[in-house]
């Protein structure tokens, strides 16, 4: 045996004998009276995300067509809006790469940074939030939560093998520090505050 498997066996050992150890309890801090909505599209209109309250998908999809009128592949991953590029006939990631508009509905938003946390139950592709040239999202305003120690704090937030937050378009700034949106991803994230 050589001396890496027997550190390793000495670690498996004295593991198995050692009680859990809790995890930490995260701190909420919690700021009182605050409207989260309004927190919420503040920071997102910072990061260039372009915010909608609305009444119904109708609602959003003029706004779109109005602002994206040549949009020819629309791509959806939520039953509430059908595109016409079917999700589920999708068979590997870069079958997305012709989406000028991916939809999909968001699990939470996060109003101290105007962000929303996507999993692989809202993109049903990962791809579709990457590859698409612009984002249509919706979000319920009821699924706000105030900030990161909230948002950590939600339960089942690690169950999915994915997820990750989501704020605004692509950009960057890396060359010349000029600011570039669209470089690395989406050119453009409009969020649809409508209830499920």
């Amino acid at each position: 045996m050589s001396t890496k498997e027997d550190i390793l066996k000495s670690v498996r050992e004295h593991l198995q004998n050692r009680e859990k150890a809790p995890y930490p309890q995260i701190p909420q801090f919690r700021k009182e009276g605050i409207n989260l909505k309004d927190v919420f599209v503040k920071n997102a209109t910072i990061a260039a995300a372009d915010c909608h309250e609305i009444q119904s998908v109708a609602e959003a999809q003029e706004i779109m067509k109005k602002k994206l009128p040549d949009a020819k592949v629309i791509c959806s991953a939520t039953p509430e809006w059908k595109g016409n590029k079917e999700i589920n006939a999708i068979q590997k990631p870069a079958d997305l790469n012709d989406v000028d508009l991916g939809i999909f509905r968001a699990e939470f938003g996060v109003a101290e940074m105007g962000m929303v946390w996507i999993t692989e139950r809202s993109l049903k592709v990962d791809a579709i939030g990457f590859l698409s040239q612009h984002l249509a999202v919706l979000l319920d305003p009821d699924d706000i939560t105030e900030n990161m120690h909230t948002a950590y704090s939600r339960p089942g937030l690690l169950a999915d093998h994915y997820g990750c937050f989501m704020m605004g378009p692509s950009a960057t700034a890396d060359i010349g520090a000029y600011l570039v949106r669209g470089a690395q991803g989406a050119r453009s994230l409009t969020l649809f505050l409508l209830k499920k």
